[in-house]
């Protein structure tokens, strides 16, 4: 049982229990996003050579200013650790996919460069990444689903993405 502090005094709380509809939810979703990803990573270890993660940052610094970003930024839209980040940009140089630069801006700061070979690497994994997202999702949908989809990630989202300063968030560790 938790306890909590409300103005100096202390009250019991009872855990709200997901319903047996709730559960039964949720591990639909678990099972469905885990499959999804297992999924999409064996599609492109295939095809491309890398898991989804990797490919997710070949994608936004192809869709980048010049190819570029600050090295935070990246961590940031990819929402991972800057330290996970650094390892993955790490074996994206190791391929020639990526470079890092100095920030001409900040002495401090660095960006990653999606080079030529990177991007084309991009362009010939993406028709096949693209078939394997619409064939998991798009293809066993109905119109209708896919708006109610979209709505539902959208809300989640927007209650999971902290506005506070002091937020505990994976770019910042």
């Amino acid at each position: 049982m938790d306890t909590a502090t409300n103005g100096g005094s202390r009250r019991s709380e009872e855990p709200r229990w997901l319903s047996d509809d709730e559960q039964r939810v949720w591990r639909a979703y678990r099972h469905a996003t885990t499959l999804l990803e297992d999924h999409l990573d064996r599609q492109l270890q295939r095809d491309a050579g890398m898991p989804h993660i990797y490919y997710g940052l070949l994608v936004q610094l192809s869709q980048a200013p010049r190819r570029r970003m600050r090295m935070t930024e990246l961590a940031k839209d990819a929402k991972i650790t800057r330290s996970r980040l650094s390892h993955a940009v790490a074996r994206l140089e190791k391929n020639g996919w990526v470079r890092r630069e100095d920030c001409p801006s900040d002495r401090r700061g660095q960006n990653a460069y999606l080079t030529d070979e990177g991007y084309e690497v991009l362009r010939r994994s993406a028709p096949g990444h693209v078939a394997a997202v619409r064939q998991a999702i798009f293809d066993r949908l109905s119109p209708e689903q896919v708006d109610q989809l979209g709505e539902i990630m959208r809300v989640m989202a927007e209650g999971l993405q902290p506005c506070d300063r002091d937020a505990d968030l994976p770019w910042l560790r």
